[in-house]
């Protein structure tokens, strides 16, 4: 429920703060006073878009029961804020939300009727309208429905999951093939770690290792003056000690390159060359051979993915297969219990229809392929019409009879109802009619409603005035008098005879 509205500066409204009542609230008044204006700030607070936005506006609700949100915290009194600038901001306890968050967020509770607006009896509105009544009554159906909405979501994912099966059989050969090609070429070079480098230090010393000979070869002769120079340091009485383990590790590195070098004469340095050629070859594939070594194993996984893709396509289509049948059967019972359903509901509509001077509707259900909502598409016609062909006041009667038909709990709000015009260019009857509906709705919802008509405006539980002097509108709550005397100025122009004053009070008791 809407409590207050406050609000400065909207197109001809300086400042505007206003109280709410339960029930109907009615906005009367001369043609271009501002009503609607004035409605669409409240539609603007719940994200609709509208032509008038007011510099600052505030709307203080009572928290609906089960509104919840991760992202925001909510107290059992809410405020909405908006503010424009140089850009229009919406704000919900304080806390920055976006347009169309609060749109969302607001949707279930907050309904917006329009003779300009046609919407509401697509298929998918029509069928929430049937299982919504269904499962008020029927705890059974209930849970079949939501049995069936939990198997058609998981049978939607396993129908794209063997689509894609399908679409990769056909480049699964050429995929096998390539990835055993990739995995065949590294495993054929079969590298190791550290492996290059110890490579290439065996090429740098097979490079050198005529030049290392010739060196050795030359220098050799140090070792005959060996004795001579241990007799020079024994005369001049000085220790050779120095000198001799010098000599001894000159002698144990000359034997460890001799070694050195017999093992390279019998190394192929062909081998050696190709060896690292082969390195070299998929370091450019694969930029180290640490990642040649890691890509083998992704594809060797992916080979094994491969084997098992025709096993799962088998599983799938077998499961689909089972699924469908399981998903057409409790489909063929949803579909039973609605028609059960669409036919109690036109018959209770029928009452509703007559007194707003309407034909009966009948559901036209046609069955269609497995979809989120089982195998029903529903349309409606209205006598002999098709919804596409009614009048925007027409379509709305049947809107409000519907809404009417379908209120399962009428100890339980059921939001905020807004009405735009709904009552314009009808005749006496249906304004009555209409009238007594909207009353009737008003026992559920909070509804506001613009009207030209003096029976809607003798039914509201709280009737204000909008009117313009000058460039400046203001709104005015009436008290009884006040309402007698807007009622008869509907009934009689600006200004009403005695008889449309009597005619207005008629209409108050």
């Amino acid at each position: 429920m809407i409590e207050r509205l406050y609000l400065r500066e909207l197109v001809t409204f300086d400042e505007v703060e206003l109280e709410f009542d339960k029930g109907l609230v009615v906005l009367t008044g001369p043609s271009g006073a501002g009503k609607s204006v004035l409605m669409s700030a409240i539609l603007s607070s719940f994200g609709h878009t509208t032509q008038g936005v007011a510099s600052l506006c505030e709307l203080n609700l009572a928290k609906p029961v089960k509104l919840q949100n991760d992202a925001y915290e909510f107290e059992n009194e809410l405020t909405i804020k908006t503010l424009k600038k140089e850009k229009l901001r919406y704000f919900i306890e304080g806390q920055k939300i976006s347009k169309k968050a609060l749109a969302e967020l607001f949707s279930p509770y907050v309904k917006y009727l329009s003779v300009r607006d046609k919407g509401d009896f697509d298929s998918e509105s029509l069928l929430e309208i049937i299982d919504s009544s269904l499962a008020a009554k029927d705890k059974g159906y209930k849970k079949a429905l939501k049995e069936y909405k939990k198997r058609y979501t998981n049978y939607k994912i396993k129908v794209t999951e063997l689509a894609k099966i399908r679409e990769d059989e056909a480049k699964l050969a050429e995929r096998i093939e390539f990835a055993t090609y990739e995995l065949e070429k590294i495993e054929r070079i079969s590298p190791q770690l550290h492996e290059e480098e110890e490579l290439l230090k065996i090429k740098q010393q097979l490079s050198r290792i005529d030049k290392i000979k010739d060196a050795m070869h030359a220098a050799a002769g140090i070792f005959t003056y060996e004795r001579s120079v241990e007799e020079v340091y024994r005369l001049l009485d000085k220790d050779a000690s120095v000198f001799s383990e010098m000599m001894n590790q000159l002698r144990a590195d000359f034997e460890e390159t001799e070694t050195l070098t017999d093992e390279l004469e019998e190394v192929n340095v062909e081998e050696v060359l190709d060896r690292l050629s082969d390195l070299t070859s998929l370091k450019n594939r694969y930029n180290s051979i640490e990642e040649a070594l890691a890509y083998k194993e992704v594809k060797k996984q992916e080979l094994s993915g491969y084997q098992n893709i025709e096993q799962d396509k088998s599983m799938l289509e077998s499961f689909l297969a089972l699924e469908f049948s399981e998903l057409v059967i409790i489909g063929n019972r949803l579909s039973q219990a609605r028609q059960k359903e669409a036919f109690v509901l036109e018959n209770i509509l029928k009452a509703y229809l007559e007194t707003l001077k309407l034909s009966p509707l009948s559901f036209i259900f046609t069955p269609i392929s497995l979809g989120e909502k089982g195998i029903d598409k529903v349309e409606v016609m209205l006598g002999n019409s098709k919804m596409a062909t009614l009048s925007g006041g027409e379509f709305n009667r049947v809107r409000l009879a519907l809404m009417a038909t379908t209120i399962n709990d009428k100890s339980q709000s059921q939001g905020v109802l807004i009405l735009d015009e709904i009552d314009a260019n009808v005749s006496g009857d249906e304004s009555i009619a209409i009238a007594q509906m909207i009353a009737e709705l008003s026992s559920v919802y909070q509804i506001f409603a613009i009207s030209h008509q003096p029976h809607l405006s003798a039914q509201a539980d709280q009737h204000m005035v909008v009117t313009k002097e000058g460039i400046v509108s203001k709104v005015e709550i009436l008290n009884d008098e006040g309402r007698i005397q807007e009622i008869a100025r509907i009934i009689g122009g600006e200004n009403p005879t005695s008889q449309a004053i009597e005619f207005a009070k008629r209409l108050r008791t």
